[in-house]
């Protein structure tokens, strides 16, 4: 048996070995050995194939011919494809299987992260992704598509799944991860579908998808409040997706497609084009739970548990806000729409002061970080109303302030899962000098309450930072009135649950020990928001390369 034949078998075994590891273990540790043992196969055979072409071996060659293939192979997968079907056939898998709903959903959101990573790499190297599914693209069939906006959102949710899936593995119990992980899969692969479309009715299919998993996964928690929450959830849901519908029609029937591209081409002001536009934007606002829509948020937020209230705060939220970032900017982008800005930053302003002092008045920790969420929608709203004036800066405080906002949030949700599992309640006033009994927890809640207030070298400092620029270039002092404002506000709450976390307590309390999983993985999150601050220069820079999607005559 020659050499490359030996190298190739072992390799294989190798391979399938380290899969099958990958799939039955259930020690995080153990799959990562498996993950770089897989690697290690890999390795093996590429190297059996380069010295089976080549008689004399020569190292420098050898490399070349195998970064050749690596290349060629990760730029022909169809990554975009495997970003939806992975989480779909792990739900599938999950539902069928409940009692290997762990190791499957964790393969499954592994998978989905290096897809991401996959495409990542295709965009950076190739530009703007076009995938004609089925090998039909628009107008008559769908296409998949992916640049550096839909990219940075596509990251963004793969970072968060990746913390919450790692979470929820010592969260729930073997009957209800049994519920959860056919959910939040099928969650997961609607919001990768969603911030791959290209077409407004698309848009419709995955926001229901997204919506009916969010709606389930808020319900799950079993208890009365869960219950209520989640029909008020549903409702708005409904309401929210029929009202953009409608928009969706107004805009086929006066245009004659839902093909974003050829929307925008065609698109002009009109009866139909402002009926649409109003329309959207209603439902997608209170899908957002932007103010005063916001009725159904804090129930929904507070009563579901930990790892489903981390997903509806950070990623089902952005989701609408996405599609109304994406539509706003490709559909409406050449329209006069001043007066339309102006209620945005109104609406957005309203929500940053009335949400930040509401949060400061909770006495619960998740009411109180529900309802930071809906200041922090605020801001997001106020970015996006000087984006559609076409200003670089606030563009790139919209993407920040998405992406730090989702890292910070989760985490602090997570963080609350973590603070109720070890006392058995969220009262601040009760949370009994927790720093010295779970001083991860209280790490992470601090970095992520950091991102939150907007302090350096954060994320949220960075985008806070570009909104202040966008509106003091434009003479808005109010909106950084607003926006300093809101940060204000923002540390007075953060550090006031800070302050109880050190509180000494007359009550003896005998210490318990969560699973270094919860504890970690808010603590991931947190490290995400705060490393986002620390990166300015690449990322602002790699968000620029989807101007041309909006920007006008950009269009392919």
């Amino acid at each position: 048996m020659t050499p490359p034949m030996i190298y190739g078998l072992t390799g294989i075994a190798l391979f399938c070995l380290s899969l099958y590891a990958l799939i039955v273990e259930k020690h995080l540790l153990r799959k990562i050995l498996a993950i770089n043992l897989m690697g290690s196969g890999v390795f093996l055979v590429l190297t059996a194939l380069a010295r089976h072409h080549t008689p004399v071996p020569d190292p420098v060659p050898h490399a070349m011919v195998i970064t050749g293939i690596v290349v060629e192979m990760i730029s022909n997968v169809p990554w975009a494809v495997m970003l939806i079907l992975l989480p779909l056939t792990g739900g599938m898998g999950a539902f069928l299987w409940p009692r290997r709903s762990v190791p499957i959903g964790l393969t499954a959101v592994f998978g989905a992260a290096a897809a991401a990573a996959g495409l990542a790499y295709v965009v950076a190297q190739r530009g703007a992704y076009h995938h004609p599914v089925g090998g039909w693209g628009a107008p008559l069939g769908i296409d998949l598509y992916a640049d550096a906006l839909s990219l940075a959102m596509l990251i963004m949710t793969a970072l968060v799944a990746l913390g919450i899936s790692v979470y929820s593995t010592r969260y729930f119990d073997e009957e209800n991860a049994g519920r959860f992980w056919p959910l939040w899969l099928l969650t997961l692969a609607g919001l990768n579908a969603l911030f791959l479309s290209a077409d407004v009715f698309n848009f419709y299919v995955t926001l229901e998808l997204i919506g009916l998993g969010a709606v389930a996964l808020t319900a799950l928690a079993g208890r009365a409040d869960a219950l209520v929450g989640a029909t008020r959830y549903l409702l708005a849901a409904l309401l929210g997706s029929m009202t953009y519908l409608l928009g969706v029609a107004f805009l086929y029937h006066g245009f004659g497609g839902v093909d974003l591209f050829l929307l925008a081409k065609h698109t002009e002001p009109s009866p139909f084009a402002w009926a649409a536009l109003g329309l959207i934007g209603t439902g997608l606002m209170l899908k957002t739970a932007l103010f005063p829509l916001h009725f159904w948020l804090p129930s929904a937020h507070s009563s579901a548990a930990a790892p489903v209230s981390a997903l509806l705060s950070a990623l089902v939220i952005k989701a609408a806000f996405y599609i109304l970032f994406r539509i706003g900017l490709v559909v409406f982008g050449g329209f006069e729409l001043e007066t339309v800005l102006v209620l945005i930053s109104v609406l957005g302003a309203a929500a940053v002061l009335w949400g930040s002092v509401a949060a400061l008045l909770q006495r619960r920790l998740k009411l109180m970080i529900a309802y930071s969420t809906i200041a922090q929608v605020g801001y997001l709203f106020l970015a996006l109303g000087f984006a559609l004036g076409h200003h670089a800066a606030a563009f790139q405080a919209t993407v920040y302030l998405a992406l730090s906002h989702a890292f910070a949030k989760s985490a602090m949700f997570l963080v609350a899962g973590n603070l109720i599992r070890f006392d058995g309640h969220d009262s601040i006033k009760e949370l009994k000098q927790i720093v010295l009994h779970l001083p991860v927890s209280a790490t992470a809640f601090a970095l992520a309450g950091v991102s939150i207030i907007g302090l350096p070298p954060s994320g949220g400092f960075v985008g806070k930072w570009l909104l202040l620029e966008a509106a003091l270039a434009q003479g808005q002092w109010a909106v950084a009135v607003v926006v300093i404002a809101g940060s204000l506000l923002a540390a007075a709450y953060v550090f006031k649950v800070l302050g109880f976390t050190f509180t000494r307590t007359p009550i003896a309390q005998a210490p318990r020990r969560l699973p270094p999983a919860m504890e970690w993985s808010a603590l991931f999150l947190a490290f995400a928001a705060l490393l986002m601050g620390l990166i300015p220069s690449a990322l602002p820079a790699f968000i620029e390369t989807a101007a041309p999607f909006y920007g006008p005559g950009a269009l392919p």
